[in-house]
């Protein structure tokens, strides 16, 4: 009899038990037509983690948004916001006035996946000294320095 362990789904799954890393295995997570693309398409694209990240503090309102996201347009941020409640990560609440009022707000999948890219946000913000570093070396013709170069071991 063929039987399948259960996944560990839970969010602090081991690399080893990851559902992600199941699906590259697979080769599911790189198949064109994989669902999984597509959300993650949505969370981490440009405007996705910023909104991610700014809706995780509190609720806002689409102005509220646009004013706190520099840079971002109406257009892509209405945009974003849809995507990001098609998959159930934000909840719209639209109330009946004049002029119209609508607030956004995480639900508890958006507050984990939140969660998830704030971890990978605080990374770059740790690591930003770093990047410019190598960046600033690379553009100025220079190799990186040897604890940047990719293979090294730095719990050794």
């Amino acid at each position: 009899m063929n039987r399948t362990e259960p996944r560990n789904t839970e969010p602090n799954a081991t690399a080893a038990e990851s559902p992600l890393l199941e699906q590259m295995r697979r080769g599911r997570l790189l198949a064109a037509a994989c669902p999984s693309r597509e959300v993650l398409k949505h969370v981490t694209s440009r405007w996705g983690v910023l909104v991610l990240l700014v809706l995780q503090q509190r609720m806002h309102r689409f102005s509220e948004l646009r004013r706190t996201i520099d840079g971002v347009s109406e257009r892509m941020l209405a945009q974003t916001l849809q995507w990001l409640e098609s998959d159930g990560l934000v909840d719209r609440t639209v109330y009946d006035v004049v002029p119209p009022h609508v607030e956004y707000r995480l639900t508890p999948l958006g507050q984990e996946a939140a969660a998830k890219v704030r971890g990978l946000a605080d990374w770059i913000e740790i690591n930003l000294p770093r990047v410019l570093q190598v960046r600033a070396e690379r553009r100025d013709g220079r190799a990186p320095a040897a604890e940047d170069k990719p293979g090294r071991d730095r719990t050794a």
